[in-house]
């Protein structure tokens, strides 16, 4: 595994040698359990932290249940069971959202609810406090919908020590990658593109 990571041979003087990985590949190689006690951190408020035992072991994954058929936006199902329910590492691809209907099908003329593609549960709604433009903007640049902390619904949602978000009913939602402007939600399309469970 080490042959892949980017690293550094280091050969003293006195001919004794030493690997240094990069950070980079420290946290590509290591698993999220591992990487949480590491890297622990806790995300000021309004952030409400979640722990491990949310990702325990269910019925399907790290869910009760698979996800919703017919997912919103022409998001694929068998990718979205993937992210959401047997994974802590991944992504969908960059970008994977502009290639769905949702540009297409949403035009900013109001709010969007987004939920949990396993549970309908309310996730995030966005636009808050910025307009449609700029939360398109923003998505675009970094590759996943990209969420700030007004958008988020802490009822259902949970940060986890290492920045992965995650439900309170145990999908894998995306990580906070907090930039300058304070905590920044990236999050898979795949993880909510759920129907509310009301409809």
């Amino acid at each position: 595994m080490l042959g892949r990571l980017p690293s550094v041979l280091v050969v003293s003087a006195a001919g004794s040698a030493a690997l240094i990985l990069s950070r980079a590949a420290v946290v590509r190689s290591t698993p999220t359990a591992v990487l949480g006690n590491l890297m622990s951190k806790k995300f000021g408020p309004p952030v409400v932290m979640g722990d491990e035992s949310l990702m325990s072991p269910k019925a399907h994954g790290t869910s009760a249940t698979p996800v919703q058929q017919g997912l919103r936006w022409n998001c694929d199902v068998a990718t979205a069971d993937r992210i959401c329910n047997f994974n802590r590492h991944y992504a969908e691809f960059a970008g994977y959202w502009e290639t769905t209907t949702f540009l297409k099908d949403e035009n900013g003329g109001a709010e969007i609810q987004f939920y949990d593609s396993n549970t309908g549960e309310l996730l995030f709604s966005a636009p808050k406090n910025r307009s449609w433009e700029d939360f398109v903007k923003e998505s675009k640049s970094h590759g996943w919908p990209s969420f700030r902390d007004d958008e988020v619904n802490w009822d259902y949602v949970r940060v986890l020590a290492d920045g992965e978000t995650v439900s309170t009913a145990g999908t894998h939602l995306g990580h906070n990658l907090p930039d300058g402007k304070g905590n920044r939600y990236c999050i898979n399309l795949v993880s909510v593109a759920g129907k509310p469970t009301d409809a």
